[in-house]
C-alpha cells in the first residue's frame, strides 16, 4: 500500500471513529473506490491504525482513566483522607466499562468470520448507512424526554454493550450505537458521547490486538514506518474530532449526521444500480 494511501485511512480513521458515521464504512469505500481493499495489508491497517484513535481518548480522558489527583486542599491530610474515594471511583469506572465490553468481546469472538466477511460488501455498508441515518434524524425527537444528568450504572454499562454488538455490522458506526444506546438509558448527549469514547478503548484494542496477533507475520519491514505513520496521524485528527463532536453534538444533535448518510448510502446504492463495481472480489 502506497503511503499517500496510508494517510488518507488514517484522517479518515480519525475523523470518522467517533462521528456517528462509521469509520469502518468509510475505510472500505475508500479502499474499494482507491483499488487497495483487496491487499492483505490494508486489511490489516485498516484495523491496527485505531491504535492512534485509542491513545487519543487516553489522552483527552487521561484524568478519568487515572487517579485523580488534583485538589483544593492545601493540606496534605484532607487529599489523603480522600484517596480511598478516588480509588474507588476509578475502580468502578473501570468495572463498568468491563461490563460494557464484555457483549462484544464474546460476540466477536463467536461470530469472528462471519463479521470478516461482511467487511468486503460495500452493499451491507450502503444499506446500514442508510438506515442508520434515517434513525439519527428522528433520534432526537424520540429521546428529547429521557436525558437526565446522572451517573453510569451498571446496567446502564451492560445494555450499552449490547447496542455496540450491533456495529459489528460494517456501516451502523460504534459511536452511533453506543450514543444512541446511552441515550436511550436516559443519559444526555454528552454523557453518552463520553461513556462511547471510553468503551472505544478496550472494544478496539481488542480488535486491534486481535487482528494483530493473527496477521503480524504479513508485516514487512516498510510497513512498520506506515502503521507508525497512520497510528501518529490518526491521533492527532482523533484528537481534534473527539474535541469537536462533544460540543456540537450538545448543541445540534444528530440531525445533520443524519442527513449525511442518507446521502452517502444512497449515492453508493446509485453507483451499484448503475453497473460501478465497489464490493471487494
Amino acid at each position: 500500500m502506497e503511503l499517500i494511501h496510508a494517510i488518507a485511512l488514517a484522517i479518515i480513521e480519525g475523523l470518522t471513529e467517533f462521528l456517528p458515521v462509521s469509520s469502518t464504512g468509510h475505510m472500505i469505500i475508500y479502499s474499494s473506490l482507491a483499488g487497495i481493499a483487496g491487499n492483505e495489508f490494508t486489511k490489516l491497517y485498516t484495523v491496527d491504525v485505531q491504535f492512534g484513535c485509542i491513545l487519543s481518548v487516553l489522552v483527552m480522558y487521561h484524568r478519568r482513566f487515572l487517579i485523580d489527583t488534583r485538589t483544593d486542599d492545601f493540606e496534605a491530610p484532607a487529599w489523603v483522607k480522600r484517596f480511598p474515594q478516588r480509588i474507588q471511583r476509578m475502580v468502578d469506572f473501570y468495572f463498568k466499562i468491563f461490563i460494557a465490553f464484555l457483549p462484544a468481546a464474546v460476540i466477536g469472538l463467536l461470530l469472528n468470520d462471519f463479521i470478516d466477511s461482511l467487511l468486503e460488501n460495500v452493499t451491507v455498508v450502503a444499506i446500514s448507512l442508510l438506515v442508520g441515518g434515517i434513525i439519527l434524524v428522528f433520534i432526537d425527537k424520540i429521546t428529547v424526554a429521557l436525558p437526565k444528568d446522572r451517573d453510569v450504572t451498571t446496567p446502564d454499562a451492560l445494555r450499552i454493550g449490547f447496542f455496540q454488538c450491533i456495529a459489528m455490522i460494517p456501516g451502523v458506526s460504534r459511536s452511533a450505537a453506543t450514543i444512541i444506546g446511552g441515550m436511550y438509558q436516559g443519559l444526555t448527549r454528552t454523557q453518552a458521547a463520553e461513556f462511547s469514547f471510553f468503551l472505544a478503548v478496550p472494544t478496539m484494542a481488542a480488535a486491534s490486538g486481535y487482528k494483530l496477533l493473527k496477521t503480524y507475520k504479513l508485516i514487512q519491514a516498510e510497513d512498520i514506518q506506515t502503521l507508525l505513520i497512520g497510528n501518529a496521524i490518526a491521533f492527532v485528527v482523533g484528537l481534534l474530532a473527539i474535541r469537536g463532536f462533544v460540543g456540537f453534538l450538545t448543541r445540534y444533535g444528530f440531525k445533520i449526521f443524519g442527513y449525511y448518510r442518507i446521502a452517502l448510502g444512497l449515492l453508493l446504492l446509485g453507483l451499484m444500480a448503475a453497473g460501478v463495481k465497489l464490493d471487494v472480489l
